[in-house]
């Protein structure tokens, strides 16, 4: 099974790869696709911005940094994934990314970093859950308890 698991660095998110990590565990042969999506640069910040590059290095270092914790969790889960930084609208990125990688279903948090905006515009996961084509599973925060890693 291959689990697209888009991540954008809050604690909620990392609660969904700990839930694909304990999946795992109990016995669920996956793969994973790790993903962040970075919003499109608005044409305020093109303005604030000295360049182009800027923008695109800002945009790049915030996506690495958002994958850096997921990233970690799966190593030492010894867990295989591929990773893609992304841009563009966050829930038709993320439905886009499970077709393109073939996935089988798609785990994430039930609320990212995008609080304000999301109360505004529709949650990002419930976009996901409405438009996927393949099982959705939304990780509420404080539901999955962590496993500790007993080969160490």
């Amino acid at each position: 099974m291959k689990i697209l698991l888009p991540v954008d660095g809050s604690e909620h998110a990392l609660d969904a790869v700990r839930h694909v990590i304990a999946l795992v565990r109990d016995g669920l042969n996956a793969t994973v696709v790790l993903i962040n999506v970075q919003e499109p640069t608005y044409l305020y910040e093109m303005v604030l911005a000295p360049n182009a590059d800027v923008l695109e290095r800002v945009s790049g270092a915030a996506g690495h940094h958002s994958l850096e914790g997921a990233e970690d969790l799966l190593r030492q889960a010894e867990i295989e994934f591929e990773k893609e930084l992304l841009s563009g609208e966050p829930a038709p990125t993320i439905l886009e990314a499970g077709e393109r990688y073939d996935c089988d279903a798609v785990v994430m948090g039930a609320r990212g970093r995008g609080v304000v905006r999301s109360a505004v515009l529709g949650s990002v996961s419930q976009r996901v859950l409405h438009g996927s084509p393949v099982p959705v599973t939304i990780v509420k925060s404080g539901q999955v308890h962590w496993v500790q890693n007993t080969n160490e």
